[in-house]
């Protein structure tokens, strides 16, 4: 069984890779809660009051699907577990999330991790794929899909952090192998020879 986890700031196109790839490899693909979550929009209404609700709801829907990922054979997930916690120290840092709540989730996450080996039949991803993409083209993904609740100017304090916390994040993780897609330079939405690029190299990590 095959299992690789997607990763990359808001916009930078994991589902849309996600679901190229998981039809590529003709397997299931598990797609991060937003659409149908209700916490939110409410979180981009009232960062403070809503962060550390939202990151909770998060953890629980993450814990959720890469435990049923993990059952299965040959699975792609869009957004994983591992770097949930850089949302939550992101949050942290600009004030949205106070000390008590980031220990509490800490803690939470950290009992989590423990029984994750045990709940599901295997131990770590194969492949984790990081989508890097620069500020410029984040923000022009995020107002091609237009959701309202992610448009508001007062965000990009919040975009530019999650730029530096997913290379801090990238460079330091060792959970298991990883490879970085540029995103900047290949478009694999809506250009199909990029597209076959970006899975040629995918394949070549996996040695299929």
């Amino acid at each position: 069984m095959t299992m690789i986890v997607l990763a990359g700031t808001i916009g930078a196109g994991k589902s849309s890779l996600t679901e190229r790839l998981s039809n590529h490899l003709g397997t299931q693909a598990f797609y991060e809660p937003v659409g149908d979550n209700p916490v939110l929009p409410l979180f981009y209404q009232d960062k403070e009051k809503y962060g550390f609700l939202l990151q909770i709801y998060f953890l629980n829907k993450r814990f959720e699907m890469i435990k049923q990922a993990q059952r299965d054979d040959n699975n792609v997930l869009d957004r994983s577990i591992y770097e949930d916690a850089l949302f939550t120290d992101l949050n942290h840092q600009l004030g949205n999330i106070n000390d008590t709540e980031a220990a509490i989730y800490h803690e939470l996450l950290d009992n989590m991790m423990e029984e994750l080996p045990y709940a599901a039949k295997k131990k770590r991803p194969d492949l984790l794929v990081y989508i890097e993409v620069s500020l410029e083209t984040q923000l022009k993904r995020i107002r091609q899909r237009g959701r309202d609740f992610e448009q508001s100017d007062d965000l990009l304090e919040y975009y530019r952090g999650l730029q530096v916390a997913y290379q801090k994040w990238f460079e330091n993780y060792d959970i298991s192998p990883k490879i970085k897609i540029d995103g900047n330079k290949y478009d694999f939405v809506n250009n199909q020879d990029d597209l076959t690029t970006v899975l040629n190299q995918i394949d070549a990590k996996l040695d299929r």
